[in-house]
């Protein structure tokens, strides 16, 4: 195994933390910059939203530049925005300081998805994304529980001062580890737009628009689901948590593996599995250990995904992996808005906690559909992953 895509694992646990982690001190940071919750609340979807635009942007940005010197670039910003969140003294400036650093996240993790497949054999692509992903699952399962203690021990600040020092590992990782490639391609930039003229590049994105959805109108509301209809307690809560990251982590594994064999059976499998652990979920909340059992099976349904969707969008925008890697980047943002939206609706609209799983199951269907239709006809064909590079 490459050193490097140790590096560009460090990297997206880095990125990953810094994103979630805001969740855990929502508190704090309302507190101590004399915001309300909801007003706090916005430094996550202002995050969000600076992952979706900046994505494209910073890819376009950076198409003429090798991609080693790209990732550390971005890299850089990462840690300078998590130093300005930690010296932020007003709520517009941490917004700000947020807006900044999401600016490198999509384009990191999709120019960063690209290396990782070119540093492998083309049978293992899948696996080496899947790699670079797990640093992602990581800061879910460590990092934002880490990260939430350290900032409730120590002052929210402290938290991103810590990230910021592992943004400079991660730097200091891909600087010696990551190879220069002499022969990369320049980058034309009418070659990396005129390759979006492709309407099944546009189907695979839409289903990760819809896999992001079905994913996040659950997990958005996991935290009331499980105190209110199962009846746990905060601190069952946490470790119900903790017990989603690590199926998250080993759905993660098994779906690059799968995603190596076979990419469209990987993404028909996982979708109808969301689909049938979602409804199930509505119906198991009762029961805590029923409950437990089929939140693990969930979420490695939902991220063996992952690696599968990525390497379907570079292989279907192969003249421009850059920043069709990123747009997916874009795309599962847009979806992560999308169910956190639809599954406020839900229980806006008095359906009650248990109808927001049936809304995921739902949206889970149309991303299974979006799926079926892209890959007609091809079916009866070996698909391999080694389309990315």
């Amino acid at each position: 195994m490459p050193v490097s895509l140790l590096a560009l694992a460090l990297s997206a646990f880095a990125i990953g933390t810094t994103e979630f982690v805001i969740m855990g001190l929502l508190p704090e940071v309302a507190n101590d910059l004399r915001v309300s919750i909801p007003s706090a609340g916005w430094l996550i979807s202002g995050y969000a939203l600076g992952v979706a635009i900046g994505a494209p942007i910073m890819a376009l940005l950076t198409a003429k530049l090798p991609r080693k010197r790209t990732l550390t670039l971005l890299m850089a910003i990462f840690i300078i925005g998590n130093i300005l969140c930690a010296l932020a003294y007003t709520y517009n400036l941490l917004m700000l300081a947020r807006v900044v650093t999401a600016l490198c996240h999509g384009a990191f993790f999709g120019i960063g998805a690209v290396v990782a497949a070119s540093l492998v054999a083309p049978g293992k692509q899948a696996s080496a994304v899947a790699l670079m992903f797990t640093g992602l699952t990581l800061a879910n399962v460590l990092g934002v529980p880490l990260g939430t203690w350290f900032g409730q021990m120590f002052g929210w600040r402290a938290t991103f001062w810590g990230v910021a020092v592992i943004g400079v590992l991660a730097f200091i990782g891909l600087i010696v580890s990551l190879p220069t490639n002499r022969d990369e391609k320049p980058v034309h930039l009418a070659s990396e737009v005129s390759a979006l003229n492709n309407g099944k590049l546009w189907l695979s994105l839409l289903m990760t628009v819809f896999f992001a959805a079905a994913m996040f109108a659950l997990f958005s509301y996991i935290a009331p689901l499980l105190l209110q209809v199962t009846g746990i307690t905060d601190r069952g809560v946490s470790w119900t948590l903790f017990l989603i990251g690590a199926g998250l982590t080993v759905g993660n594994i098994l779906g690059g593996k799968l995603a190596d064999w076979k990419v469209s059976f990987s993404l028909i499998l996982s979708f109808s599995l969301i689909a049938v652990f979602s409804l199930l979920f509505s119906w198991t909340s009762h029961s805590l250990w029923l409950a437990e059992i089929t939140l693990f099976l969930w979420a490695m349904a939902t991220f063996a995904m992952v690696p599968a969707l990525q390497i379907n969008v570079v292989r279907h925008g192969k003249d421009a992996p850059n920043l069709v890697s990123t747009l997916n980047i874009s795309a599962f943002n847009v979806g992560n808005a999308l169910g956190a939206w639809v599954g406020g609706a839900v229980i806006g609209g008095g359906y009650g906690l248990t109808a927001v799983p049936v809304s995921a199951a739902v949206l889970a269907i149309i991303g299974l559909l979006v799926c079926l239709y892209t890959f007609r006809g091809s079916r009866g064909q070996p698909q391999p992953a080694g389309a990315a590079h």
